[in-house]
């Protein structure tokens, strides 16, 4: 059980990291905590489904529950999910920066959250719903140990996208400029970096990671109105265990929090995970206050 737990939990901490790392983004460059960030979540897998129903599975492939057309949806989810995060940011977010008043915009997306909730039980109903009705083949790679093709599937994407995605940040122009904008946003504005163009890229690779990580995680459990409200925590305790700021730290700590939430499992029950998960990150912030990843140039 402790190594189907493991594995298990390397599922979830990949859905996790891709979440935790637009918030991290969000949180470096705008600095605020964007409690909206699981919503988009949900309507990114929602906006998956809704193609899905539209155009069919198309061609399965075996050993996949899953058609061809998911991959079309889950493009076009990140498409919309960023569009709709930009959206957010010009009606509500950007008016609000120029009070400089960081409490409204925590409290703002708070609102927004509730609000995008409450449109995605309007639109798709209250029900849970699936990306595909046939069951999962499950193979003992390990005696014992139990992993299906869609879980497969689920670890290569987010590990692929988080390749691609710090190579972004290390090695073009742009990834540059948002590593400035998050050091000192005025000294980057000074020096010829548009800022504003820097604050909608943001917001659409974070849109469009929370997009992926709810297509995901609704293809290996379900699809409801409350997942990202569900997910949001355990996002903001990855995000802050690797250290704000940090995108590896960001992957680091979706994974921590994953294992230990399904590791949680066998060892306590079901009802602990949220607990050891936030104990654990409780326990390793006690050591590295700024995170496993964070900044340690800064006083404490």
């Amino acid at each position: 059980m402790i190594l189907q737990s493991i594995v298990d939990g390397l599922v979830v901490g990949c859905t996790l990291s891709l979440g935790a790392i637009g918030l991290t983004l969000t949180y470096d460059i705008l600095r605020f905590a964007n409690f909206a960030h699981g919503e988009f979540a949900t309507l990114g897998a929602y906006f998956a489904l809704s193609v899905v129903a539209l155009l069919g599975t198309g061609t399965v492939f075996a050993p996949f529950t899953f058609g061809a057309n998911l991959l079309l949806a889950l493009v076009l989810a990140m498409v919309l999910t960023a569009g709709l995060a930009l959206l957010l940011d010009g009606l509500l977010f950007r008016p609000l920066r120029r009070s400089e008043v960081a409490v409204a915009l925590v409290i703002a997306s708070f609102g927004a959250s509730l609000m995008l909730r409450n449109v995605a039980v309007f639109v798709w109903g209250p029900q849970p719903a699936y990306y595909a009705r046939s069951i999962a083949i499950v193979r003992e790679w390990v005696p014992g140990v139990r992993f299906s093709a869609d879980e497969g599937f689920v670890v290569v994407c987010a590990a692929a996208l988080m390749v691609a995605l710090h190579a972004f940040l290390a090695h073009t122009r742009l990834g540059r400029e948002m590593r400035a904008v998050a050091d000192n946003p005025s000294l980057a504005r000074v020096a010829g970096i548009d800022v504003a163009r820097v604050i909608r890229w943001v917001w659409v690779i974070g849109g469009g990671l929370a997009a992926v990580a709810g297509v995901l995680f609704g293809l290996t459990v379900q699809v409801t109105p409350e997942m990202g409200f569900n997910l949001i925590l355990p996002l903001f305790a990855a995000a802050i265990l690797g250290g704000i700021g940090s995108v590896p730290g960001a992957m680091l700590g979706g994974l921590i929090i994953g294992l230990a939430q399904s590791l949680a499992v066998p060892l306590l029950g079901a009802a602990y995970k949220p607990a050891v998960a936030f104990g654990l990150m409780f326990l390793i912030l006690l050591v590295y206050p700024r995170g496993l990843l964070g900044d340690r140039t800064g006083s404490p």
